[in-house]
């Protein structure tokens, strides 16, 4: 019988483990907690926090004893605490230079587990990615962004096929954050001044993220009025004004935070331009505490300064009007020694322009030491969309290099997965995701043993596509019941199964595979090899022609002749992306090139046994040989969009029906798909050592932190 001692230590193990995400990227901790209670963890959002908040030590003794679950828990925890204080890590032996100053890595969103919702897509989920990695190399890293009340937003589709919107309550009662406090023990605010005498407070929370933290920055506080305080309610929310304070908080704020933390980085990332207000803040501080002039401090801070560009998409820069610009931070302005059209020019393309907006990128770029995109190919367009800021020079010398984006293995990998490696590859394996001798032993897997796994995955896919659907059609306005019923009952595990999950903007093409209905109909409805098509994605609140799109697919499902093999799951998040990149068989990514940045989505697809079916974009040229995965088309872009889209529609139709249908149909007398068992095989070993984000984190070390923080010598590029 459990003393009631016992029973309070067993509680504040499991209380200790829900409080560092480092559980969430551990199957067998992730495991404890569900069987604590499968049911109560699922409505709790695979929340272990909220989860035990609603458990009696009672309930959680009897299940532990019921499930021989104590072993386990206490392996789990002195597990935790092992990680912890291991110094046998690759930074230690490779960054020590970074050991005592560590990285500030802000970022708008961070993409961490479906439970803590301040992402809305690929920049959170890549950041959230960026810093477990960190935390597993024993990086020093702290990411800082902002508590948003509100988050992004759920996902529902009406009767209609039209995307609604709702919103949830961050309540941090149940989540794993803790408010900061000081050395002095008192809990830390900043204040930010916005302009007009208003100046917003934030209270800072952390997040521990294994060995990595996180720095939340919070205006609700009963300091700051409703405006202020709607800083921090939605995601990328409210008008330019809100947009511009966010950013203001963001950058200016998080420097603040951390020197409150006592926090004295050796480098500063900016994720994308959203926080690269910071960069003047730190100039702000320095010409304050030290005496530099307005041009030493920049010298001095571009010099540890590193910036990440996203997108080559025009519309995914922020750019704000010069009056708004001046009417928030005039008075950061003022404590530069700037005129208004010298601030002003910071932010510009061409600085005597005075009708120019302000530009967040331009800013970033100008104040950094190094500067990447986030593929090879989007590192040579970033270099012509940004060629204006070093006229002249060759675009090939444009200052714009780029590291590849890369998925984090163990959050990414499904467990049956990560069994099978585990049998085969070196014992060692997660520790050295980056070599590629790692991956060889791939090839010594049994075929049977793979296809195997890969069903079971496939199956358990198939059986989320059902729930989800019952629970659509369940729904007093969501999907028809009729509908949901029907493609759920026709959603079959030994069917061919394609996956598309991704932001539904407009270069995306979500709906080119739909393009010629009567081919696709023949293909999804082929007797003995028929195919079946998931969807899932969402559109920004204001994206008329994405929700159009999101329309388009979830009418299609209701038509009867395609025998319910297309299916569309709504409220997209790490969740479902987690179920349909660890399920399918292909992976369709079909956007307009070259505005495919990475899509890092294929790359989880691949771990787990899945090939790429995509247009040469983003990271795929650069890991595509052939014969680990299927390409549509060669790479040519054609002066005419129009004739451009039909080409790559007509070579989606061709490559799906002469190779992919085929090839994964074709069977020996064992029943195996032996030669795409073959392709599989090869895409894990020629591509799972280059895009994971340990290797990603490494490059970022050694390309660029390592030097911004003076290890060894780097110029900065004179714009």
């Amino acid at each position: 019988m459990i003393t009631r001692d016992e029973a309070k230590l067993l509680r504040l193990k499991l209380e200790r483990l829900s409080q560092n995400l480092w559980w969430a990227w551990h199957p067998e901790v992730i495991q404890v907690f569900r069987q604590l209670d499968p049911e109560l963890w699922r409505k709790c959002d695979h929340n272990p926090v909220s989860m035990l908040r609603r458990m009696t030590d009672e309930v959680i003794i009897e299940r532990s004893h019921e499930l021989e679950l104590n072993a386990r828990i206490e392996g789990a925890y002195r597990n935790l605490e092992t990680y912890l204080t291991d110094t046998r890590t690759w930074a230690i032996a490779n960054a020590g230079a970074l050991i005592a100053r560590p990285v500030a890595y802000f970022s708008a969103e961070f993409g961490l587990h479906e439970s803590l919702p301040l992402y809305s897509g690929g920049l959170g989920v890549l950041a959230g990615d960026h810093l477990k990695s960190a935390s597993d190399l024993g990086l020093p890293l702290v990411g800082v962004s902002l508590l948003y009340r509100e988050g992004y937003f759920r996902q529902w589709i009406d009767r209609s096929g039209y995307q609604r919107e709702t919103y949830a309550n961050f309540d941090t009662a149940v989540q794993p954050v803790r408010e900061a406090v000081g050395a002095d023990g008192q809990k830390i605010t900043v204040a930010v001044s916005v302009g007009n005498g208003t100046t917003i407070r934030a209270r800072v929370w952390k997040v521990d993220v294994g060995r990595a933290s996180l720095v939340l920055l919070d205006p609700h506080v009963p300091e700051n009025d409703e405006r202020d305080r709607a800083v921090g309610t939605r995601l990328y929310g409210g008008d330019r004004s809100t947009r511009i304070r966010q950013e203001i908080l963001l950058g200016v704020g998080g420097v603040r935070a951390l020197a409150a933390l006592g926090i004295s980085p050796g480098v500063v990332h900016l994720n994308e331009g959203h926080s690269a207000f910071a960069v003047l803040e730190l100039m702000r501080h320095r010409m304050q505490d030290d005496g530099l002039s307005f041009q030493d401090a920049l010298h001095e801070v571009t010099h540890k300064v590193v910036f990440t560009t996203h997108t080559p998409v025009e519309a995914g820069h922020d750019r704000f009007e010069p009056d708004l610009v001046e009417e928030h931070l005039h008075s950061l302005r003022e404590s530069l020694g700037l005129s208004r059209e010298d601030f002003l020019a910071l932010g510009r393309v061409n600085p005597k322009d005075l009708g120019e907006t302000f530009c967040m990128t331009v800013l970033a770029l100008k104040c950094s030491v190094k500067a990447n995109g986030v593929s090879a190919l989007h590192g040579r367009v970033s270099r012509r969309m940004w060629h204006g800021l070093w006229p002249s020079r060759p675009e090939g010398e444009v200052p714009i290099g780029h590291i590849t984006n890369g998925v984090h293995t163990p959050t990414w990998l499904a467990p049956e997965m990560r069994l099978l490696y585990d049998r085969h590859l070196r014992p060692d394996w997660p520790l050295h995701l980056a070599e590629p001798d790692t991956w060889m032993g791939i090839d010594n897997v049994p075929d049977i043993e793979l296809w195997e796994t890969l069903q079971i995955l496939k199956s358990k896919l198939v059986r989320f596509i059902r729930r989800r659907l019952v629970h659509q059609g369940e729904h007093a306005e969501g999907l028809s019941p009729e509908v949901a019923l029907a493609v759920s009952a026709a959603f079959d595990p030994n069917v061919l199964t394609i996956g598309f999950a991704r932001r539904f903007a407009q270069y995306k093409r979500a709906t080119l595979v739909l393009r010629d209905r009567d081919r696709l109909r023949r293909i999804l409805t082929s007797t003995g090899r028929p195919v079946q098509i998931v969807f899932a994605g969402k559109a920004h609140p204001h994206d008329e022609i994405g929700k159009g799109l999101i329309r388009e697919i979830v009418q299609i499902m209701g038509d009867a002749s395609l025998q319910g093999r297309i299916a569309f799951v709504e409220d997209f998040d790490i969740n479902v992306a987690r179920h349909l990149v660890q399920g399918v068989d292909v992976w369709l990514n079909n956007p307009t090139r070259p505005l495919e940045a990475s899509g890092t989505s294929g790359e989880k697809v691949l771990l787990n046994g899945g090939l790429n079916f995509s247009i040469l974009d983003g990271w795929f040229p650069e890991g595509y040989d052939g014969q680990n995965g299927f390409a549509i088309g060669t790479g040519e872009v054609h002066a005419n969009p129009g004739v451009q889209e039909e080409r790559d529609a007509a070579e989606l139709y061709r490559v799906l029906e002469d190779e992919i249908v085929p090839l994964f149909y074709e069977r020996d007398s064992w029943g195996l798909p032996v030669r795409w068992l073959a392709r599989v095989k090869r895409a894990v070993r020629t591509l799972g050592w280059r895009f994971n984000t340990d290797r990603m984190v490494m490059d970022y070390t050694e390309r660029c932190y390592l030097p911004a923080a003076g290890a060894w010598s780097c110029e900065v590029e004179s714009l």
